[in-house]
């Protein structure tokens, strides 16, 4: 594994190293979108097709018994290489953000990308999201890093899956860094790679960022949904559930702190905030690891210290861009050669992962 360090400090973006990685491109932002705000938005409307086959869906139990409303199982969609390959061949599980789910376009995207290349994939929806709503009594948070853990030991246990590349965005990349800061020096074998894209590794800063007068649209885009569920949530789980004011709650930390410290076992919405930050773990990491960050996410923070642990551990690979916005990275090019961090993390995987993958 390289200990390469990458910046994104130069004009154009041009990133510094110290010895070029073969599937490493520059990053420079496509034309007109080299705004933050602009990058994150044209990433979730950029027209692109989705070429994939029928998914297998799997329901995993990650919590036994997690309430007496039963165990909370989590809905993966599958896609798996031909069976005579499939144990073989490396496994990318994606974990997506806050409020998306197993057919957000950057899983998607990814999905057709790893196929294509030879990988199982498989889309992990969080707890209670997507179309897996009612297989868990319990809420989704940015802290339940041993369902990804769960997942891959289902997939061990029912299909002898010998390698996992966790994949994670934004919340999604809090868990899966999250989980290999946890297992360390113990990683199970067959966690090979894990990547972050624009990770939600400082949650304080984070959701002070998103609360701020220019962020308020991204803050509303999440929260009604948020609260929508939990009023199905209610009338799924009677009695598990109850009305805390969410009619009253106008900001990401009024959530925290009315719901999910409330049901997911914290003390306050910074006792979560404190607690499940992947930060906390970084410098335990001990698989190949890599990181996309730009500086102009219009709400992802990162603060020095953390910055400073990525720098420092030798099994990540840390790129931080100056644009790029959130979950977007566009870049010039035709097709799919746009989703610069898509290419990007597959390039790292195959060239880290090597004998578990391969075309078939």
């Amino acid at each position: 594994m390289s200990s390469n360090r990458h910046t994104g400090s130069l004009p154009g973006d041009q990133l510094q190293n110290e010895n070029s990685e073969a599937w490493l491109d520059p990053f420079v932002p496509r034309r007109l979108l080299e705004n933050g705000h602009i990058q994150t938005i044209a990433g979730n409307y950029m027209p692109r097709a989705f070429p994939l086959p029928e998914p297998e869906s799997r329901i995993i139990e990650v919590e036994p018994a997690a309430s007496v409303h039963g165990p909370s199982s989590v809905l993966c969609h599958c896609h798996w290489q031909p069976e005579e390959v499939r144990r073989q061949r490396l496994t990318m599980i994606l974990v997506h953000g806050l409020e998306g789910s197993s057919s957000s376009r950057y899983v998607l995207g990814n999905s057709v990308r790893a196929l294509a290349a030879g990988l199982n994939v498989v889309r992990m929806n969080m707890r209670s999201c997507g179309e897996g709503e009612p297989y868990s009594p319990t809420i989704y948070h940015s802290g339940l890093s041993a369902d990804v853990g769960a997942v891959m030991a289902a997939l061990v246990r029912d299909i002898g899956i010998e390698s996992f590349a966790l994949v994670g965005y934004s919340m999604g990349g809090n868990l899966v860094l999250k989980l290999a800061g946890q297992v360390a020096a113990a990683a199970p074998p067959y966690l090979k790679a894990v990547v972050g894209v624009s990770p939600l590794m400082d949650l304080a800063a984070s959701s002070a960022a998103l609360h701020e007068p220019q962020n308020r649209v991204y803050e509303w885009k999440f929260l009604r949904p948020m609260i929508d569920r939990m009023r199905r949530k209610m009338k799924l789980y009677p009695g598990l559930f109850t009305e805390n004011g969410f009619d009253r709650i106008r900001s990401m930390h009024e959530f925290d702190e009315k719901v999910v410290a409330r049901y997911g076992g914290f003390t306050s919405a910074e006792d979560y905030y404190h607690s499940v930050a992947s930060s906390n773990w970084a410098e335990h990491i001990a698989v190949p690891t890599l990181i996309l960050h730009s500086t102009d996410d219009p709400f992802i923070r990162m603060v020095p210290a953390t910055r400073a642990k990525l720098l420092a551990n030798p099994h990540i690979t840390f790129i931080e861009t100056t644009r790029g916005g959130h979950c977007a990275f566009l870049t010039s090019g035709r097709g799919e050669d746009v989703f610069w961090a898509e290419k990007t993390l597959l390039g790292f995987l195959l060239a880290n992962c090597e004998g578990s993958v391969g075309k078939g």
